[in-house]
């Protein structure tokens, strides 16, 4: 995990450019997953990350937390900051979690990221958050 600070760096730098770079981070078996992706390879994981720049503007990641341990893991906690026209280009933010396992030389092999697609993204779609904010009201747990 030698690499976990050169990491997030790399994060919270990116550009499209550095997509280049890639595999200085990641192993070329190296598995990703978000809510909508789940793919195998650094190809694949360089595809998912040029579609984020071609759907969204000025996008950012911040690493707000990291919890590491001694067995090749670590968890950062982050927000994702972005422009885009489906909000009227206001600044958005997606607050979420990536769990990393990392090989023995020190790249991740293993990539997953959570954060909840409804909360930190539908709901702030103009017709389609309507419907989720109702949705999330009547399956809430009453007061």
């Amino acid at each position: 995990m030698k690499n976990l600070e050169q990491l997030v760096s790399f994060y919270e730098h990116l550009t499209l450019a550095d997509m280049a770079r890639l595999s200085e981070f990641y192993t070329p078996d190296a598995w990703f997953k978000d809510p909508f992706n789940e793919v195998v390879g650094v190809a694949a994981i360089t595809a998912v990350f040029e579609h984020m720049f071609e759907q969204v503007k000025a996008p950012r990641f911040k690493v707000l937390e990291r919890i590491v341990d001694n067995n090749g893991t670590a968890v950062l906690v982050w927000e994702f900051w972005f422009r885009s026209r489906l909000f009227g280009d206001a600044e958005q933010v997606m607050r979420g979690v990536s769990h990393l396992r990392f090989a023995a030389d020190g790249r991740v092999s293993y990539h997953r990221d959570y954060w909840d697609a409804a909360e930190e993204l539908y709901t702030k779609v103009p017709v389609l958050g309507s419907l989720m904010r109702l949705l999330k009201r009547k399956l809430a747990t009453p007061l």
